[in-house]
């Protein structure tokens, strides 16, 4: 790819001096090696130029170019229809008579440029909707099989997120609404204290995600004022431009079901990347509280995992060595039974385990 590059480069660079040289040796004036210098100095001004122009829009591709250029083509016409406007209008009123002619040659250049430069801009503003305006045309590409996920109010309540982000797994898919970044302004100044302090924290993290280069942040503009509730907003937006959901509240996963929205859950997602274990292992632990069971204690590892010890009753307090016997998965993560290795008296098995699926 480098070599490619700078093979074309080149071959630019060449091609801007040989025509600047032939252009200035076409002219009449001047001796050939006036004319040559002249040529030169052109060409080499050209290709630095061009070479400069490569470095300025080398962030751009294909799919912004090609925005860009149906913006300029709508800013256009728009300039156009303005134009013909005024025209109009100046010869039913008959004003045209009245307005001097380098006036109204200057109105009309204003209007060209204000129809094109607020048609492009808002065909750029408008870049992941733009399939709606134009049936059958949507500028993604046709091989992005990965969606972009929209974040809610519950997951940029999740601190957890800034960590998420920082791997660079979701770059250049995080889509933030713009009717959601309103309604947590609104809580952030009216409303009891949690909503307020909750409203503030998602508008800091929101902050933090911006000054993330690589993560590329979007916001979308679009509002569907005929609906009030805040979800439904969500739901019509992620329908729309075929997106996921990324959320913190197990409640939406229901909801999406219904709707026909993938939602993708934080707390899910985090006890997925816990870390695994085998019968037999050995950790350590730290008993915190006694168990539903006689001589059982309770304990939790970093991530959060429910660590139920045999034995461990007795130890409330204090760090000891555990041997895993089994591993449960339930709805809210996963459980770990262990005996304490020093009580030799255990039996090998739990019984009854199934009463701490409703204590967690």
């Amino acid at each position: 790819m480098n070599i490619s590059l700078t093979f074309l480069r080149i071959l630019f660079f060449l091609l801007s001096l040989f025509f600047m040289v032939m252009y200035a040796l076409s002219l009449p004036e001047g001796t050939f090696a006036y004319r040559s210098v002249i040529g030169v100095s052109l060409g080499a001004l050209l290709g630095i130029f061009l070479i400069g122009c490569d470095f300025l829009f080398r962030k751009c591709n294909l799919r912004s170019f090609n925005i860009a250029i149906v913006g300029i083509f709508i800013g256009y016409l728009m300039g156009q229809a303005l134009v013909l406007m005024l025209t109009a209008i100046l010869q039913i009123s008959a004003l045209s008579i009245i307005v001097q002619p380098q006036i109204l040659e200057m109105i009309k250049i204003s209007l060209f440029l204000f129809g094109t430069y607020l048609g492009t801009l808002l065909t750029l503003k408008a870049s992941d909707e733009l399939y709606v305006s134009i049936p059958f045309i949507k500028f993604a590409p046709t091989s992005q099989k990965k969606k972009d996920l929209l974040l809610d109010s519950s997951v940029l309540a999740d601190a957890r997120l800034i960590d998420l982000t920082a791997t660079g797994i979701l770059d250049h898919h995080l889509v933030v609404p713009r009717f959601l970044i309103k309604e947590l302004y609104a809580q952030s100044e009216m409303g009891d204290e949690l909503y307020r302090n909750r409203a503030k924290k998602c508008l800091d993290v929101i902050k933090k995600l911006e000054t993330v280069e690589s993560l590329d942040l979007r916001f979308n503009d679009t509002d569907f004022p005929e609906v009030k509730d805040p979800q439904g907003k969500l739901l019509r937006l992620a329908r729309l431009i075929d997106a996921n959901i990324l959320s913190a509240d197990i409640s939406k996963i229901q909801m999406s079901s219904i709707e026909g929205i993938k939602v993708i859950n934080l707390h899910s997602l985090s006890n997925a990347l816990k870390p695994l274990m085998q019968a037999g292992e050995y950790i350590k632990i730290k008993i915190q509280r006694y168990g539903k069971e006689p001589r059982q204690g309770v304990g939790y590892l970093e991530d959060g995992t429910m660590v139920v010890v045999n034995g461990g009753g007795k130890r409330i307090g204090e760090t000891i060595d555990a041997q895993v016997l089994s591993v449960k998965h339930t709805s809210s993560g996963r459980m770990v039974f262990c005996n304490a290795c020093d009580d030799e008296s255990l039996s090998s098995e739990f019984h009854g385990d199934d009463e701490y699926d409703e204590q967690r």
